[in-house]
């Protein structure tokens, strides 16, 4: 029993700290996106962006070949196939889903390389990396509720997506710096979030190993 208090004692505070160090990541990213700097302008996706959507093509499962190239849909990455029409940096943006609301997984992602994507994601060109990167970011950071039509089947349209305010530095130099420091701190936090994780991990496991332990006569 004390050891099981012990175990029930670590797991609760390897929890906070896991809570805190994505909450700590959150409210940087609020900050950075409220506390706007001078030369801030405020655009919509279409204004920075070029909406390749039209040039997507969905394949059916039966229909697929497994192969090297990733195929993209709402959520990332659901296959592998033999080929690809996509190439360079893009951002991909959920068009459906139930994750649109519940935001378990990111529904913003850049991706590079090669690749497939279907209709499920829209797909966003950049004029620099540093733009993508920023609107990937604040995307992440905001609730899209008020874009997203459907309730059994929530869907971002195109056209509600490019309605969405993006408040954005003129300069791409200062675009990069922000993401900069924005990825810095994402690192750390997946790194936190990965060490808490396995000490959750290590803490279940020494706690069936106790009851294994103390059922053999072992303990």
């Amino acid at each position: 029993d004390e050891a099981f208090d012990g175990i029930a004692t670590a797991k609760a505070n390897a929890e906070k700290n896991l809570r805190s160090a994505r909450a700590i990541f959150e409210s940087h990213l609020q900050s950075v996106f409220t506390q706007r700097g001078e030369g801030w302008v405020e655009m919509t996706i279409d204004q920075i962006s070029t909406n390749l959507d039209s040039k997507r093509i969905p394949i059916t499962k039966s229909d697929r070949t497994s192969g090297e190239f990733p195929y993209y849909g709402a959520s990332g990455i659901v296959d592998y196939v033999t080929d690809y029409i996509f190439e360079g940096d893009t951002l991909l943006v959920s068009e459906d889903g139930a994750n649109l609301l519940a935001r378990s997984t990111p529904i913003a992602f850049s991706v590079s390389g090669k690749y497939w994507v279907n209709n499920h994601a829209h797909i966003l060109k950049f004029g620099s990396i540093a733009t993508q990167r920023f609107v990937e970011f604040y995307l992440e950071s905001i609730k899209l509720d008020e874009y997203i039509t459907g309730a059994a089947q929530p869907k971002l349209n195109q056209k509600a997506l490019n309605s969405i305010p993006i408040p954005i530095p003129k300069l791409v130099e200062e675009q990069a710096k922000i993401v900069e420091s924005i990825e810095s701190l994402s690192e750390e936090t997946q790194r936190l979030e990965s060490i808490y994780q396995q000490k959750l991990t290590a803490l279940e496991a020494l706690k069936k190993s106790l009851l294994h332990q103390a059922f053999t006569g072992e303990l």
